[in-house]
């Protein structure tokens, strides 16, 4: 019986190899199609990425400079209303703001009128007279003396120089004829902005930095990290090397695993109905803000240890039992150093995810307007993203490139952790 013949059965139905091979162009064809369809995927994935990235840095990097206006300012003790050089509270209430006005009517005597010159008057911002204060405290001997200073331009001023708004934005057809007579004169320039990196929130764009967030969020995390790694670590090894299984470890397994799906403004309500109003600890402070994120990171934690205590081999227990060591010694200088990495991956991916947090630090106080560096963990203090929301709330147009500056500021760090995870699984990983 040759190969034709056994193609067909005996009663004339077709085969099942005649059967397979009428539908394998169809599912070769399908498979194709899903191919394509899992590259389509992938390519608006990495679009949509590089879009929203891109966006942001466009948005964002106009935030790293700032304008300055140059001026020739006398330190007139008559303009300052000072009679004694050596009295330090004097210094600090001169009246520094009539040093700008002057240089400015200086600079534009032809400018007159109180509308005009008020105009005149705001090109420059408020943080000139920060400034000239902190110069004539630090050296009286400014006195009397003329000083060319570039001077920071105000928020509208800013905008408008890195916008190129044609016209004009918020400002006058004067003032935009006074900028173009500083512009061709060589007293406008654009700087790196310092601020942003060196100074506290403010009302001002110009004036507005992100230190005070990011010292607050440095201390929120560093409570986050003391309380949540320990006791994640305990939990874990106790849970899967120690507790006997019965429905008491069951249910806390269940519960361990729900409370990690748990919305994070559940435990904003948490940590203000304990924390502070049971406690008594103050509000938008790093303390209770670590306090609360540490209650969410803490089952992100002990799910990855229980994950890496499992993966390693029994064989390690089994030896190390077998050679006299006790329970306790089989974990701690076995299992644990073997499954330490994994815990380390885990707890930083659960800072990541604490340090991007919003929502459960609202619930605590921590959305308050905080001028003030914190100095401690019970200081007055606000995060990073908590910054941003306040930021992108603002109606100030100088505002917006500041919140695109401190998102990028804020993903810079949460790769960077995300990084540093991947570096230490490379590093300590061992296969078996």
């Amino acid at each position: 019986m040759n190969s034709e013949t056994t193609a067909t059965v005996s009663d004339g139905r077709p085969s099942t190899i005649e059967l397979v091979n009428r539908t394998l162009k169809k599912r070769y064809a399908a498979e194709r199609r899903f191919r394509l369809y899992g590259l389509c995927s992938v390519a608006a994935a990495i679009i949509f990425l590089v879009w929203l990235l891109g966006s942001i840095v466009l948005s964002g990097l106009p935030a790293f400079q700032k304008t300055f206006i140059q001026l020739d300012i006398t330190f007139d003790p008559d303009v300052l209303d000072i009679s004694d050089p050596e009295d330090s509270g004097q210094l600090r209430t001169a009246n520094y703001e009539g040093l700008v006005k002057e240089a400015l009517k200086a600079r534009f005597p032809d400018v007159k009128g109180r509308s005009d010159r008020r105009s005149l008057y705001s090109l420059v911002s408020d943080g000139a007279v920060y400034r000239l204060n902190d110069m004539l405290r630090n050296n009286p001997d400014l006195l009397n003396t003329a000083q060319s200073l570039w001077l920071v331009a105000d928020d509208d001023v800013d905008v408008y120089f890195k916008e190129g708004a044609g016209d004009g934005g918020r400002l006058n057809e004067k003032q935009l004829s006074w900028l173009n007579v500083l512009v061709e004169s060589g007293d406008v320039d654009q700087r790196f902005n310092w601020t942003l990196l060196t100074a506290g929130d403010s009302r001002e764009p110009e004036l507005a930095g992100i230190r005070g967030a990011l010292v607050g969020s440095f201390y929120t995390l560093l409570v986050t990290l003391l309380l949540s790694f320990p006791i994640g670590v305990a939990a874990s090894v106790y849970l899967e090397e120690f507790a006997p299984r019965n429905k008491w470890t069951d249910l806390i397994e269940v519960n361990i695993n729900n409370l990690a799906a748990v919305p994070s403004i559940v435990f904003g309500l948490l940590g203000l109905a304990v924390f502070i109003n049971f406690f008594g600890l103050p509000r938008s402070a790093p303390l209770v803000g670590g306090l609360v994120l540490t209650l969410m990171t803490l089952p992100t934690i002990v799910i990855a240890g229980r994950a890496a205590i499992k993966s390693v081999p029994p064989s390690i227990r089994q030896a190390a039992l077998g050679i006299g060591a006790s329970k306790m010694q089989t974990v701690t200088h076995h299992v644990l150093p073997l499954a330490l990495p994994g815990m380390l991956t885990g707890t930083i991916i659960g800072m990541a995810r604490a340090l991007g947090e919003t929502a459960p630090l609202l619930m605590i106080g921590m959305v308050a307007f905080i001028v003030d560096i914190p100095d401690g963990f019970l200081a007055p203090a606000t995060a990073l993203p908590v910054q941003i929301f306040l930021w992108a709330d603002s109606p100030e147009r100088g505002f917006a490139a500041l919140t695109s500056a401190a998102i990028m500021v804020l993903l810079v760090f949460l790769v960077s952790m995300n990084l540093l995870a991947v570096l230490l699984r490379k590093r300590f990983e061992r296969r078996w």
